[in-house]
């Protein structure tokens, strides 16, 4: 099954609400989601990175909030909808930010050769976390705990400021929970730095 097929697969069978039928179509149809790459030069920097990405968050939020610890000691119970919206959804901000280019690097013969690469150029620059609500928002309701997960998702990582990171982690702990999730799958199963 490829990335795209289970990104699908998920998200139709989870995501329920008024709105994530346009929501999906827009995917498909209407934005770069599923060939884009899911950063310029690290994680998940090829064509459909950000689709296998997404669903490589899933995968690892799921896990993560299965945990007999979270689970009772934690408390921390989440919805399946909230579970997909929330890893599936998380880096919407950057649909249409890429285009194919080419850089010159020296080849093993000492040469100089074009080799294919990414641009990022971001032609609505709303942040990131905050432009995922922003985009999603257009389409469905998100619940509280799902906004602010997807907003601080980058955790401590980020350019905010970490008093309000900390806060948000506290109050939300899916927030926390989807921060853990997305630098899993990016320094574990995609072994590389986030961008």
């Amino acid at each position: 099954m490829s990335a795209k097929e289970e990104f699908i697969e998920i998200y139709t069978a989870n995501i329920h609400r008024e709105g994530a039928d346009a929501l999906l179509d827009y995917l498909e149809h209407k934005s770069d989601f599923f060939t884009s790459p899911a950063s310029a030069k690290y994680h998940g920097a090829y064509e459909g990175g950000l689709c296998d990405h997404s669903v490589n968050v899933y995968h690892c939020l799921t896990e993560y909030l299965a945990r007999e610890r979270v689970q009772e000691l934690y408390g921390v119970e989440v919805p399946a909808e909230s579970v997909a919206v929330a890893a599936l959804l998380h880096d919407l901000c950057k649909i249409g930010c890429y285009r194919q280019g080419t850089r010159n690097v020296k080849g093993p013969d000492g040469k100089w050769q074009a080799v294919p690469t990414f641009y990022y150029e971001d032609k609505l620059p709303y942040g990131h976390g905050e432009k995922s609500v922003y985009i999603i928002s257009g389409f469905m309701k998100l619940k509280r705990e799902e906004a602010m997960a997807i907003r601080w998702h980058m955790g401590f990582s980020g350019e905010e400021d970490k008093r309000l990171v900390g806060q948000a982690f506290q109050q939300y702990p899916l927030a926390f929970a989807l921060s853990v999730a997305d630098m899993e799958a990016t320094y574990f199963l995609e072994n590389e730095e986030p961008n």
